[in-house]
């Protein structure tokens, strides 16, 4: 995750660089159910309104998150499918707390209602996240459902109501890309906390529909609006997070938005991006899917690592010797190859999420396809052959 806020702080009071902190174990987004109301056209996980056999208990779940505790994960991100359709969610969100965990809510949510916003309440999620992809007709499309964004706008008033950090996550195509402007409006007007841009994954749906990702100029267009709203809100004293998320090319692109616009700023900004380092799957972000297996992140369910029911997630994310991928996105540099492997600031990106390159080519070291930068943004001289053919394999 990008979080252009902090970045953008920077750019207006700057501060002291420290030494990079290093997290003490991973943020753990967890799929406890794959059943989802709603059938969006790029989800990752293929979900649909149907129960899938073999998912984890209630009692396995527990018996993982104490492990996830004693290892020093210090956040869960409880998600779907749609979580809120799992019946004990409640019950293992309350235990989730009472272990100690940092516990946000990813939802669709449009299952946040009259019947349940007590017990959200109670529960004191640190966060929800909710998912709105453009204006209703475009988002009822999107998600596959008629109805399905005044329900989300209901569950996210109903989050502000009692109180509870809300967000708003948008994934970017070429579908709502014009409409990203009214979606930071809606931001800006009902006062909400956070906005997270998603780019588009090619994990499970996401790979059919990769020929919807938006194009390069929309993709810069939509960075340059969102970095202008993050610093009129900055200057105005709000405390609105903007943050974006699959694509970390972003924090390249942000450095030579400062360099143009605050050039004062620059060398400062490098270096805090250099300190972030890009993209963290297999490091800091891992994933749980509804069965039990373990992946890099949520993207990669094409790539099992192990199951806890079989070895304890602690051991399984410790553990490369078996696995020569998951090994590669833990060593730094990442052995990228192409266009990536050449660019001059593969240290602040670390090569991207490697997802859309192993889905399209099945070389998961290949040049990113989703990468919206110029050649001399990245210090080639001329478009390479490794671009064309990253291209032509979408």
């Amino acid at each position: 995750m990008f979080r252009i806020t902090n970045f953008m702080r920077e750019v207006v009071w700057p501060s002291r660089i420290g030494p990079a902190r290093k997290p003490p174990g991973p943020v753990v987004i967890w799929n406890l159910t794959r059943r989802c109301n709603l059938r969006c056209r790029f989800c990752y996980s293929g979900s649909a309104d149907v129960a899938y056999a073999d998912e984890l208990s209630t009692d396995e779940v527990v018996t993982v998150m104490q492990d996830l505790r004693a290892f020093r994960v210090p956040a869960l991100i409880l998600s779907g499918g749609e979580p809120l359709l799992r019946p004990d969610i409640f019950e293992l969100s309350a235990e989730a707390k009472r272990l100690g965990f940092y516990v946000a809510l990813s939802t669709n949510g449009t299952r946040i209602d009259e019947t349940n916003i007590e017990r959200i309440a109670e529960l004191d999620y640190d966060y929800v996240g909710i998912s709105l992809d453009g204006t209703e007709p475009t988002h009822d499309h999107l998600r596959g459902e008629p109805g399905a964004f005044a329900a989300a706008m209901r569950g996210v008033e109903r989050c502000q109501a009692i109180g509870i950090k809300v967000g708003l996550r948008f994934t970017l195509t070429r579908d709502n890309a014009a409409e990203l402007s009214t979606i930071l409006d809606l931001i800006d007007r009902r006062g909400i906390d956070k906005f997270y841009l998603s780019h588009l994954n090619y994990g499970g749906r996401g790979f059919k529909v990769r020929g919807e990702d938006a194009q390069d100029v929309m993709t810069r267009d939509a960075l340059e609006l969102i970095f202008e709203t993050c610093l009129r809100h900055i200057n105005e004293g709000r405390n609105t997070e903007f943050v974006t998320g699959n694509n970390d090319a972003d924090g390249v692109f942000l450095l030579h938005w400062v360099r143009k616009n605050f050039p004062a700023r620059a060398a400062h900004i490098q270096a805090l991006l250099e300190r972030w380092g890009g993209n963290a799957s297999g490091v800091n972000v891992a994933n749980i899917d509804n069965r039990g297996f373990v992946h890099p992140d949520t993207y990669w369910w094409h790539h099992k690592l192990g199951n806890v029911r079989d070895r304890p997630f602690s051991e399984i994310w410790a553990d490369t010797s078996a696995d020569p991928v998951f090994a590669g996105l833990k060593q730094r540099p990442r052995p990228v190859t192409g266009r990536c492997g050449a660019c001059r600031h593969l240290a602040i990106c670390n090569g991207n999420t490697r997802v859309r390159a192993a889905r399209t080519t099945g070389d998961p070291w290949a040049a990113d396809p989703g990468c919206y930068l110029t050649d001399a943004e990245i210090g080639l001289p001329g478009e390479t052959a490794g671009r064309e053919a990253a291209h032509a394999a979408e």
